[in-house]
């Protein structure tokens, strides 16, 4: 597990090699190093080299044997950790047989991670279908990272200078979601959110508003009584852990800009009540961040983008603000670790 001694580098990995990952790292490395805390890719040298070349883009691209190594050659040089698997494909046109180069770099980063080696785990887009054709039996790359981590159960927050938000309910369908919303899993993921901002956001004193699920929070009963019978009582049960969590908050009032002045985090009740107003507010600096893992983990907030691979047009903002926050949230933990 990584300790206030572990090296300053973000361990990045692959992604879908048939997605656009590839050209956001060469990118991010050629135009944004100066800025940015070193990172090593878990990656093909070779791919990263002909994506370099075809954007007429000067990247030295070095392969390395340690992160130390990185860091010492980061200012003149990308450094690569190389992968065993191929990941050789054509840009748009996933195939199942990369998958193993796609799983390889996700667990190679995270035992990176664990061992000390590296400080943070930054997670290039992947296509899950792909990985579910070769037999990748997880949800996502949240549940893959908990199972990595020991069976962790994470938390997903998308975080950027405007808004952090953090649904309950997360990948599944809208009546799922419903139908399993409770008081205990409200309790839980506010907890991990209040810790997060204490620990990974240096929030002191956390202000955590509770979204209400029903239109105007129920309306005193009549139009659901969901907040009464399930969000109000776990709002009682955070309000014992010494921070301001209030609400239901009208899910249509929550994120004015007034109201969003009064809080540090928005814990919403499903997956589009968080991400459709963080996504509308600031695309290209919401970061994925992941709670609850024993390590730092962020990610773009956006996909593979099949449809633009290859093209050269891939903006890496999402990706710089990801390396960015991972840095800034591993600089918070070893002061909240040393007190």
């Amino acid at each position: 597990m990584a300790t206030s001694s572990s090296p300053l580098v973000n361990a990045l990995t692959m992604g879908e090699p048939a997605g656009i990952g590839g050209e956001l790292t060469v990118k991010t490395w050629a135009k944004h190093r100066g800025s940015l805390t070193p990172f090593v890719a878990l990656d093909d040298a070779d791919r990263l080299r002909a994506i370099a070349a075809a954007l007429g883009l000067d990247v030295h691209i070095q392969i390395v044997k340690s992160t130390a190594e990185a860091v010492d050659i980061f200012a003149d040089a990308l450094p690569v950790l190389p992968l065993k698997a191929s990941a050789q494909t054509t840009p748009g046109k996933p195939s199942p047989e990369t998958a193993a180069a796609v799983i390889e770099s996700i667990t190679r980063a995270v035992h990176l991670v664990r061992a000390g080696e590296a400080s943070a785990v930054v997670t290039n887009p992947i296509q899950k279908d792909t990985l579910y054709a070769a037999g990748f039996k997880f949800p996502g790359h949240t549940e893959y990272l908990g199972d990595l981590d020991g069976g962790a159960l994470p938390v997903m927050m998308l975080a950027s200078p405007m808004l952090r938000v953090v649904p309950v309910t997360v990948h599944v369908p809208l009546r799922t979601a419903l139908d399993t919303l409770s008081t205990e899993s409200i309790v839980t993921q506010g907890r991990m959110v209040i810790e997060a901002l204490r620990r990974d956001f240096g929030v002191a004193a956390p202000r955590l508003a509770v979204a209400g699920l029903n239109p105007h929070a129920g309306e005193a009963g009549t139009l659901g009584d969901d907040e009464d019978r399930i969000i109000r009582p776990a709002i009682k049960a955070l309000q014992d852990l010494d921070a301001d969590v209030f609400g239901p908050v009208p899910p249509d009032a929550l994120f004015t800009p007034r109201a969003r002045d009064g809080y540090d985090a928005a814990l919403c009740m499903y997956h589009d009540q968080a991400l459709i107003p963080i996504k509308a507010l600031d695309v290209d600096r919401a970061v994925n961040v992941t709670l609850g893992l024993s390590f730092v983990r962020t990610s773009p907030d956006h996909g593979t983008a099949l449809d633009i691979a290859g093209k050269g047009i891939a903006e890496p903002d999402s990706l710089i603000a990801a390396l960015r926050m991972a840095g800034e949230i591993s600089s918070n933990r070893r002061r909240h670790t040393n007190g």
